[in-house]
């Protein structure tokens, strides 16, 4: 087998022409695509804006095309990088020339994303983990469309055994209930919780039904000898804790 058997096969002259099988990229997107993993390898993701980081995304899923015009689509229709790979995917698909296979490199992304910040939490004490905690709510919500509601459950040592989503809802709205929180706290042998949501508005203020269903789960926790640590609310760049504001 040549050294060329993977190579990259070149873009068609005309569009809808077949690609040639077998074939070499042009020169000048081999070139850009050579450079920008070597600037990527030799100053990491600091060195690049967030169109060049999204083409590095891309190249693996369209191997044979220049990707920058639709990574400058993506972060028109999204905002950055961040909210790109966390785009729900009925709207990704929304643009124009992105299909499955970029789809999935996104999302696998996504997904590594937030299992590198859990991992920095999971099984550790919340109080000498707090900003990786912190940061790992940030990173699985904070650019979320809808509100979801997440339940960090921690042990005696207050460690995090267990976080778990409670309910997704809408844009300004998720259905929580107490006695389901406190219930799940004793199946998994729990003796204290944080309660996580976010604001896709990116305000992070409480709003009544917050502080409402907040009392609710601390009396239902209180009743079972179990310990309401915070509330916290993630918004697009700041976070509020309950706690801190003596709402708890």
């Amino acid at each position: 087998m040549t050294q060329d058997a993977f190579a990259e096969a070149p873009l068609p002259l005309f569009e809808g022409e077949p690609i040639a099988t077998g074939a070499r990229l042009p020169s000048y997107l081999r070139d850009h695509r050579k450079r920008l993993r070597a600037r990527f390898m030799d100053g990491g993701a600091e060195a690049m804006p967030d169109y060049e980081l999204l083409e590095l995304v891309l190249f693996r899923a369209i191997p044979r095309q220049d990707v920058k015009p639709i990574a400058r689509a993506l972060l028109d229709r999204f905002g950055d990088f961040n909210r790109v790979i966390s785009a729900p995917i009925d709207r990704l698909a929304e643009v124009k020339g992105i299909g499955d296979a970029v789809i999935c490199e996104l999302k696998i992304i996504e997904a590594s994303a937030h299992r590198l910040a859990r991992a920095r939490v999971l099984q550790r004490p919340v109080v000498s983990s707090w900003d990786a905690l912190l940061d790992y709510c940030k990173t699985a919500m904070s650019h979320l469309e809808t509100e979801q509601f997440r339940v960090l459950y921690l042990d005696r040592k207050n460690v995090l055994v267990a976080d778990e989503a409670q309910g997704k809802g809408t844009v300004d709205h998720v259905p929580v209930y107490p006695r389901e929180v406190v219930k799940r706290a004793l199946e998994l042998n729990a003796s204290a919780l944080i309660l996580v949501h976010n604001h896709p508005s990116g305000d992070p203020t409480p709003s009544e039904a917050d502080i409402a269903v907040t009392k609710q789960i601390e009396a239902a926790a209180n009743a079972l000898d179990l310990t309401l640590h915070d509330h916290l609310i993630i918004g697009k760049s700041d976070t509020l804790s309950f706690r801190a504001h003596q709402l708890i």
